[in-house]
């Protein structure tokens, strides 16, 4: 594989914010659009394309945040995908198992733990207010999160876990092999190092917080690049609320 380089693009051994960050989401849901695909796969540049495309629409981290896990199950076809992970396949695999399906697949759309297809439209409906989730980055370094649920949400005996995503945008691959051979992929949201932790109640404002480092993915190279945080039930994949922003 080429990686295609330009004075501009940042490696993400670099440090991950240089200045203090805050983002938060409101009190209603942010939906979080995952997209599973595959360099390997030639049903995947289309939907890589779709997804995007969704960085020009209005609504970018306040109402829905989109991501792009990579699986390695096609990396036998004759190319491997670089930007692929094991953990992801496996994050697949369970959604599959979630639904009742035999079988994965990319490109695989999900909306809100559910399986969908951007021509499906959104079905969110406006519903009860989901909490309040921050994230800050006071000193350039660690990250805080902090989530308030609404009154009335429900919280599993596992409690809350907030999952943190450094995503990187403008990834190119010249692709030399497979199904994609003599093409040149443009990636955008694409999740370079996810991390899960457990939140916990602070016993001073009762909110459930938690200190989270983003991850890193050394060697690739990326124009910019961004943060998204989603809550889930302990175990659960289903998200509760996101946020996320851009990063400097």
């Amino acid at each position: 594989m080429r990686l295609l380089f330009h004075p501009l693009l940042f490696l993400a051994a670099a440090p991950l914010a240089a200045a203090p960050a805050h983002f938060a989401s409101g009190p209603a849901p942010v939906a979080l659009i995952e997209l599973f695909t595959s360099e390997g796969c030639s049903s995947c540049p289309p939907a890589d394309a779709w997804l995007g495309g969704l960085r020009d629409r209005p609504g970018l981290w306040s109402q829905f945040i989109p991501v792009q896990f990579h699986v390695d199950y096609w990396d036998g076809l004759g190319w491997k995908d670089r930007l692929a992970r094991r953990e992801y396949t496996q994050r697949q695999y369970a959604y599959a198992s979630a639904w009742g399906a035999r079988n994965v697949y990319t490109p695989c759309f999900v909306r809100n733990g559910r399986e969908w297809k951007p021509e499906w439209g959104s079905s969110d409906t406006a519903g009860a207010p989901a909490g309040t989730l921050a994230l800050d980055c006071p000193d350039g370094g660690g990250w805080v999160a902090s989530f308030a649920p609404a009154p009335g949400v429900p919280q599993a005996p596992g409690g809350f876990e907030v999952h943190l995503a450094h995503l990187g945008f403008g990834i190119s691959s010249r692709v030399t092999a497979g199904e994609n051979g003599g093409a040149t992929l443009e990636h955008d949201f694409v999740v370079l190092g996810i991390r899960s932790v457990a939140l916990v109640r602070n016993s001073a404002d009762g909110v459930l917080k938690a200190t989270v480092e983003l991850p890193q993915a050394a060697g690739v190279a990326f124009a910019h690049h961004a943060v998204a945080a989603w809550v889930t039930q302990g175990g659960s994949l289903t998200p509760v609320q996101a946020t996320g922003g851009w990063l400097p």
